[in-house]
């Protein structure tokens, strides 16, 4: 998918109006501003932002219920915002997002507070274990942790309605295969719009 591929696709796929696109263009913005000061993202993957990161964080929103606006994503390791942001610009959903290393937490908290979106999403600053447990609609991670700890460390904030949803590259299936039979029926896996080797596992409850 190309760069230009990629904005299509958004556009096709989502509502954007001229003000949620000039949120992502700042974002993007401020992100390669933030790249000349710490290492947010790899460097190859920087000329294709669009592609792989945006769309890629974007689809995940295909596979989520309808948000309104009391419903709680939670996105574990957001790092740069990704899916975190996209999904507070893109969603009605109210974002939290965990980001345990100071600098990166720092730079979200400024994203939120530069784009307008305060009241959209805020930073849990520390690690996981240290989030007081309460119950979400949707958790998601895109680089936090193999699939049984992630599992461990945030399956108290889930109900039997929570809808996990969690990128997993090319090991997707042999992840999940490494989980108990019961956590297991928990999950199916779907294609990565963006890599077509690489997959997201779905799961509820």
């Amino acid at each position: 998918m190309t760069e230009q591929e990629a904005q299509d696709w958004l556009r096709k796929n989502f509502d954007v109006p001229r003000e949620t696109w000039e949120k992502l263009e700042g974002f993007l913005a401020l992100l390669a501003e933030e790249m000349l000061l710490q290492n947010l993202i790899s460097k190859s993957s920087a000329d294709h932002v669009w592609d792989r990161h945006v769309v890629d964080s974007a689809q995940l929103l295909m596979h989520a219920p309808k948000g309104e606006g009391d419903k709680i994503w939670l996105d574990l390791g957001t790092g740069a915002g990704f899916p975190g942001i996209v999904v507070a610009i893109l969603s009605n959903y109210k974002v939290e997002m965990v980001e345990s290393r100071s600098r990166r937490s720092a730079f979200l908290e400024s994203v939120l507070l530069k784009l307008g979106l305060t009241e959209k999403a805020l930073v849990f600053g520390e690690r996981l274990e240290n989030v007081e447990s309460h119950p979400v609609d949707v958790i998601s991670a895109r680089a936090f942790a193999p699939l049984p700890k992630l599992l461990s460390l945030s399956h108290r904030f889930s109900t039997e309605n929570t809808v996990w949803l969690l990128p997993k590259g090319k090991n997707a299936v042999r992840e999940l295969k490494g989980l108990s039979p019961k956590r297991q029926k928990m999950f199916h896996v779907e294609h990565s719009l963006t890599d077509p080797e690489a997959g997201i596992l779905v799961g509820i409850g």
